[in-house]
């Protein structure tokens, strides 16, 4: 069940992010453009994105990796569903979490110098 949820959580992301991004939010190239600034931001400690970053980075290595739980050929349809259902899974996240840097990007710059940043 829990499994259901986070994938249900990750397809609502990416209706979301996809939707604002028609709506005049962040545009898909805007927030890939961001993602450089917001791998930077977490290895400097700045950004608190270093799990979801860990996540995708891992179901980026599970999507090109040659090993797969449920292998294509033997499976046929039932091995490229995994497949699919990470990189689904991965473009939610993406777009999910690199809206969500952006906003912090913007909330730090209407920061007043000497002021604590949330």
């Amino acid at each position: 069940m829990g499994k259901t949820l986070k994938r249900s959580a990750a397809f609502a992301a990416l209706a979301r992010a996809l939707a604002s991004g028609a709506r005049g939010g962040p545009s898909v190239g805007a927030r890939l453009a961001a993602l450089p600034r917001m791998i930077r931001a977490t290895a400097k400690g700045e950004y608190d994105g270093g799990l979801r970053l860990a996540l995708m980075t891992a179901a980026t290595a599970y999507i090109v990796s040659p090993i797969d739980l449920l292998p294509e050929i033997p499976l046929a349809i039932f091995g490229l569903a995994d497949d699919a259902v990470m990189v689904t899974w991965l473009a939610g996240s993406v777009l999910a979490e690199t809206e969500r840097f952006l906003e912090w990007e913007a909330r730090r710059r209407s920061v007043i110098p000497g002021h604590l940043v949330p």
